[in-house]
C-alpha cells in the first residue's frame, strides 16, 4: 500500500504533528489523516505499530477537534468516521451482489485425492495450480466498495440476503474506508471475508467479564458472530473485532477500463488486495502444483494451528486460476472449483450425566460437569468445567441435557450451550451448594467475584492441595510427596498441615505397606534437603493467591527475611515490577492471617530457609540490570528455568506476561500469542534464542 519512501514520510510528519498545537494543524487535515490512516494499516494489518497508543491518541483528538471547527472538510474516510452512534432498530435485509454460497467439505486425504480427480476433468487439464489458504472460524462478512469508498458491510444471512451491519464494520480498522480502486479502473468491487477475534484479546477479554461477575463469550467465532450483530458499535471496538478478506466475488470496470492483470489469478488478487492495504491472508497462502503436496500441507499445518493469531478450522483449496474457476463452475450450493479440508473435530454432542464440585486450594468452588466419554480434536473428554454459578445460570445447563462440548486448542474443554429441542422433561436443574462439599462450611462470595468460596482454613481438601503444592517440583521440590502419598498421610493423621512435613513420625510410616527402608531414606532426604530452598521457592509454595513463579521470584528478590511482608503495605508492594493492585492486596490479607504467620514461624523453626540469601538478586552493576524477560515456545538449547536463570545471573528480571515494562522476549518453536502480543505492542525487543545467548555473553 505505501512505498518505504510513502512510509519514512508520514512517520515523519507524525513526529512532527506530535509538537505542533492543533490550531496550527487546520491546514494540514488531509496529511493528518493520511497519517492515521497510515498508523492505522501499520497496527490492525501489519502488526507493526508505529506510534505509541499515547501518541496515536493524541493525534486523534486534534483531528476530532479540527473536524468539529470545521465539519465541512470531514471526508467518508477520516478515522474519525469509524466512531458512530448507536443503531434505534435492527440490521435491515440486503442482497449480495454474488450469492455467498458454502464450500463442500472433506477431512481426509482420499477425500482430497477424489476432488482433484474431479478439478482435472472438469478443467480438462492436468495443469492445474492450487492455492490453499487458512479457513478461519469467524464470522462471513461482504464488503462493497463504490468509487473508492467502503459503501456496504453485510453479514452472508443465507448466501443470498445477508443483514447490512455496515456502521458495524466501520468500527474493524483493519477493514480500510477507502482504496485507490479508480486508479486501476475499477468503478465498484464486492470483497468477502471473516470477521475474527484475535486468541489472546479474547482470553483477556473473558477474563475481565469473568471479574466482572458476567459469564465468559462462548468462543472466538460465537463472539465475532455474535458481537456484528449488536446495536451498540462501541461494543465493537471493546471486543477487538478484526477482520481477514479472502476473495473478490465481483467487480465493474470503469467505462472504457481493462480488466487489471493482477485479475487472473486468486493468488494475485490477494496479493494486489494486501498491497492496496487490506488484511488479506497473503503471509498464510501457499501453491502447489501436486495434491500430495497439498495433503502434505495440510498434515503439517493443521500441527500448528494453535500458533495463529485466530482460530482456524481448517484450510481452503482453491483452484488458483480465474479462467479455469469459470470453466469448472458451480451447483447450486458451492463452487466446484474449492473445497474445505476440515481439521479434527473441536466440538461434539453429548449428555450429561451429573455435576460434581471440587474444592481448589485457595477454596472456590468449581462445578465440574461429567458427561459421556467423547472424542473432541484426539482427545477423549469426559469432564468439562462449568466455571461458576453464573455460568450455569446463564446457559441455563441442566442434568440430562445434550450439550455442545468444545475444546479449542489445550484449553480445558467447555460447555457452549444445551440443545433445548432435545429436552424431554426429565432434566433437572442444577442446585448450587451453599456449604463446602467437603466440610460443610457456609460458602461466600464477595461482591466482586463469581466464585463462592469455603474459607475454611481447616478444610481438609484445600489442607491436602496446599501441602500437595507446597512439596512439588516447583516450590520444595519433595520428591515422591505428590498428592496421593499427601493424602494417604493426611487420612493417617501424619500431615495435619504444611510444617508437619518436617516432623512425620517416620516409625509409623515404616510400618505402611508399600514404605521400605530405600523408599523412606529418600523421602527423608527430600525433606532435609527442601529447607535449603531459596526464599522465592518457599513463598511460592506457600500458596498466596495470585502469587506465581515469577512473582514469587520478585517478592523474594525485595526483602531480607520474609516476615519483614509483616509491615509492608499495597503501596510498597505495588511499587515492585509486575506487581499490581490485586495481587498486592491478596500478599497483604495472606501476611496479616494469624494461622500464615503461625505456620511461618514453625518452618522457621524447623530449619526451613525463610532468609533470602540474595542468590539471583540484581547484581549491583552490569548490562542487564533494570532490563526484564519473559520466555516463550519451546526452546532447544536449555530449558526454560536455565534461561531464567542466566538472564537473573546478569541483573535481569523475569516477568509473566508480555506488558509495556516487558524489554525482551526470547521466542522459541511454536511461540504463539506472547509473540503476536509482543509484535502489537512495538515496544518489546523479540529474540531467538541465539541472540538472547549473544546478549548474556556481552
Amino acid at each position: 500500500m505505501y512505498t518505504k519512501e510513502e512510509e519514512k514520510a508520514f512517520y515523519e510528519l507524525a513526529k512532527q504533528y506530535l509538537n505542533k498545537e492543533v490550531d496550527d494543524l487546520a491546514g494540514s487535515v488531509d496529511e493528518l489523516r493520511n497519517v492515521l490512516n497510515y498508523a492505522d494499516w501499520k497496527y490492525y494489518v501489519q502488526s507493526e505499530p508505529v506510534l505509541a497508543d499515547a501518541e496515536y491518541d493524541s493525534l486523534f483528538k486534534k483531528l476530532v477537534h479540527i473536524e468539529e471547527q470545521h465539519p465541512e472538510i470531514i471526508t467518508p474516510d477520516s478515522p474519525t468516521q469509524r466512531v458512530a452512534k448507536g443503531l434505534s432498530e435492527r440490521f435491515p435485509a440486503v442482497s449480495h451482489l454474488v450469492p455467498m454460497l458454502s464450500l463442500d467439505n472433506t477431512y481426509n486425504a482420499e477425500d482430497l485425492t477424489d476432488w482433484d480427480r474431479k478439478c482435472r476433468e472438469l478443467a480438462g487439464t492436468d495443469e492445474i495450480e492450487y492455492c490453499v489458504e487458512p479457513k478461519y472460524d469467524g464470522a462471513s462478512i461482504s464488503l462493497i466498495y463504490d468509487d473508492d469508498m467502503m459503501v456496504r458491510g453485510a453479514t452472508r444471512g443465507d448466501g443470498v440476503m445477508g443483514e447490512d451491519v455496515t456502521i458495524n464494520a466501520r468500527q474493524i480498522r483493519s477493514i480500510p474506508l477507502s482504496a485507490k480502486l479508480h486508479s486501476f479502473g475499477i468503478k465498484q468491487m464486492e470483497i468477502r471475508g471473516e470477521v475474527v477475534i484475535d486468541k489472546v484479546f479474547f482470553e483477556k477479554y473473558n477474563e475481565q467479564r469473568i471479574a466482572e461477575g458476567l459469564p465468559p463469550l462462548a468462543n472466538p467465532r460465537n463472539a465475532a458472530s455474535g458481537t456484528m450483530r449488536i446495536l451498540d458499535p462501541s461494543e465493537i471496538r471493546k471486543r477487538g473485532l478484526s477482520a481477514v478478506l479472502y476473495s473478490i466475488s465481483d467487480y465493474t470496470l470503469l467505462p472504457g477500463a481493462e480488466r487489471p492483470a493482477e485479475l487472473s489469478t486468486h493468488f494475485d488478487s490477494l496479493k494486489w488486495l494486501y498491497q492496496l492495504g487490506y488484511p488479506a491472508p497473503i503471509k498464510e497462502m501457499k501453491i502447489f502444483r501436486r495434491i500430495d503436496d497439498v495433503i502434505a500441507y495440510c498434515a503439517e499445518f493443521e500441527q500448528r494451528r494453535d500458533s495463529l493469531q485466530y482460530e482456524v478450522d481448517g484450510l481452503v483449496i482453491k483452484v488458483n486460476s480465474y479462467a479455469l474457476q469459470d470453466k469448472m463452475g458451480m451447483t447450486s450450493h458451492h463452487p466446484r472449483w474449492a473445497v474445505a479440508y476440515k481439521f479434527k473435530a473441536r466440538q461434539a454432542t453429548s449428555k450429561l450425566l451429573r455435576v460434581e464440585f471440587q474444592v481448589g486450594r485457595v477454596g472456590a468452588i468449581t462445578p465440574v460437569a461429567k458427561i459421556e466419554p467423547v472424542p473432541i480434536g484426539g482427545v477423549t473428554v469426559s469432564s468439562v468445567s462449568l466455571f461458576n454459578e453464573d455460568v450455569i445460570k446463564e446457559k441455563d445447563v441442566r442434568v440430562g441435557d445434550t450439550v455442545i462440548v468444545e475444546r479449542a486448542g489445550d484449553v480445558i474443554p467447555y460447555i457452549v450451550k444445551p440443545i433445548v429441542e432435545h429436552r424431554d422433561g426429565t432434566e433437572t436443574v442444577i442446585e448450587f451448594p451453599t456449604a463446602c462439599p467437603a466440610c460443610k462450611s457456609l460458602l461466600e462470595k464477595q461482591p466482586e467475584e463469581a466464585a463462592w468460596r469455603c474459607i475454611n482454613i481447616g478444610c481438609p481438601v484445600q489442607v491436602v492441595e496446599r501441602i500437595a503444592h507446597f512439596a512439588s517440583k516447583d516450590a520444595m521440590d519433595i520428591r515422591s510427596l505428590g498428592i496421593t502419598i499427601v493424602q494417604k498421610f493426611h487420612d493417617l493423621g501424619l500431615l495435619p498441615d504444611i510444617p508437619s512435613i518436617y516432623h512425620i513420625r517416620w516409625d509409623e510410616v515404616q510400618k505402611m505397606g508399600g514404605f521400605g527402608e530405600k523408599s523412606v531414606q529418600n523421602l527423608k532426604s527430600a525433606i532435609e534437603q527442601s529447607k535449603k530452598q531459596p526464599l522465592n521457592r518457599v513463598i511460592f509454595g506457600l500458596g498466596i493467591r495470585h502469587v506465581g513463579e515469577t512473582t514469587a521470584k520478585t517478592l523474594a528478590s525485595a526483602v531480607s527475611h520474609i516476615k519483614e511482608f509483616y509491615e509492608w503495605d499495597i503501596e510498597k508492594l505495588s511499587a515492585l515490577p509486575d506487581i499490581g493492585p490485586k495481587v498486592a492486596t491478596s500478599v497483604i490479607d495472606f501476611f496479616a492471617r494469624d494461622e500464615n504467620k503461625r505456620t511461618i514461624t514453625m518452618l522457621e523453626e524447623a530449619g526451613v530457609n525463610l532468609v533470602n540469601d540474595h542468590r539471583g538478586q540484581k547484581p549491583l552493576e552490569g548490562a542487564l540490570v533494570g532490563k526484564t524477560f519473559l520466555f516463550t515456545g519451546t526452546l532447544s538449547q536449555f530449558k526454560r528455568s536455565d534461561a531464567e536463570a542466566m538472564a537473573e545471573a546478569k541483573g535481569g528480571a523475569i516477568l509473566s506476561g508480555v506488558s509495556s515494562k516487558l524489554n525482551y522476549l526470547v521466542v522459541g518453536t511454536d511461540a504463539g500469542s506472547k509473540l503476536e502480543k509482543a509484535k502489537k505492542l512495538g515496544t518489546v525487543n523479540i529474540l531467538t534464542e541465539q541472540e538472547f545467548l549473544e546478549l548474556i555473553s556481552d
